[in-house]
């Protein structure tokens, strides 16, 4: 049988030094769950020397650990040797570690961690573990600046990129799921259609950029109308704009249609080549039913542009209502 040879006291200096030149937290326990190890690392972050440490329980020194994952691992380490990897989706900061020369003064400041655990055996003494400590705050601050930055390009994908209101693509979303919604609880949905009237006129007559200011202060207007927030305002096309009213009869689409018309009126924006007014105005076509079970979309949007075809043909600048309540089986 080879003997075992004992480590020099140049060796143990050396494996001294490594320890504490460790960039994680290295944490020793003995079969008690006492410390043995507290690395140099773990003192700068927990603002804790070895000393007072090293001889006294985890749970002494951190109550808020007992019971926790943490401490359950731990447990689990010493006796039943598993190694265990604690969730930094779950436990974010077991431990209360701080950035080098940061405030000590709040929860939101500790450092994001993760946390393995490991059971060690040497020699004849009894099972100890192994408690590693990484601090993995860059890469979580980066994860959710790429998360930030998806949420805000999906937003983009979903919004009008002159107007800042909702696109076509967010409309048809909004309105599947409302009327969805309306055909399931039997509650009223309605929809408004509204173009600007001879905008073609305005486009060839003050240019395209003024053309754009007039869209963008429309939609601006539309939208102070609209108070709820299941209310959608879409720009559809063009000089075309869908307001979807979820759980909305037609006396109260009808008044909303109307306080849009208004307001267009009341931003008086110059058009001496409209025909209708001096000042830019709009034509709504509005549509209110309950849908029946057979019913689609493609009903509701029908209805809303035969009743805006019928508000142009009648002389503009007014709301046109279409007929039915609600359409077919």
């Amino acid at each position: 049988m080879n003997a075992v040879t004992l480590p020099t006291d140049k060796q143990l200096l050396l494996l001294s030094s490594v320890i504490d030149a460790a960039r994680v937290g290295l944490v020793v326990l003995d079969a008690d769950q006492r410390v043995v190890l507290w690395n140099r690392w773990m003192e700068q972050h927990a603002r804790r020397p070895a000393a007072d440490m090293v001889g006294r329980r985890l749970t002494e020194l951190f109550p808020e650990l007992e019971g926790g994952r943490l401490h359950l691992a731990v447990r689990g380490s010493l006796e039943h040797n598993l190694s265990s990897l604690i969730s930094q989706t779950l436990n974010k900061a077991p431990f209360p570690l701080y950035p080098l020369h940061a405030d000590t003064g709040g929860e939101a400041q500790r450092l994001d961690q993760a946390v393995q655990v490991m059971p060690l055996r040497f020699g004849d003494e009894a099972r100890h573990c192994l408690i590693q400590v990484s601090d993995v705050s860059m890469a979580v601050a980066r994860e959710r600046q790429l998360r930030e930055q998806a949420l805000e390009l999906q937003s983009q994908t979903l919004l009008d990129g002159l107007t800042g209101i909702a696109n076509r693509r967010r409309f048809d979303a909004h309105l599947d799921d409302e009327f969805r919604r309306a055909k399931r609880n039997g509650t009223p949905i309605s929809l408004v259609m509204l173009d600007v009237d001879c905008f073609k006129a305005y486009n060839d007559n003050y240019g395209h950029q003024k053309g754009d200011q007039c869209l963008i202060q429309i939609a601006g207007a539309l939208t102070q109308v609209l108070c709820r927030p299941c209310d959608l305002l879409a720009r559809y096309g063009g000089e075309e704009f869908m307001a979807i009213l979820p759980d909305t009869n037609s006396d109260g689409a009808v008044r909303i249609a109307e306080s849009m018309r208004r307001q267009i009126e009341a931003l008086e924006i110059e058009h001496a080549y409209s025909g209708v007014s001096r000042h830019v105005t709009i034509s709504l076509g509005v549509i209110t039913m309950i849908p029946q079970p057979n019913a689609t979309t493609a009903h509701l949007i029908g209805g809303a542009d035969r009743a805006l075809y019928k508000a142009k043909h009648t002389g503009r600048n007014r709301v046109a209502v279409y007929g039915a309540s609600s359409l077919p089986d």
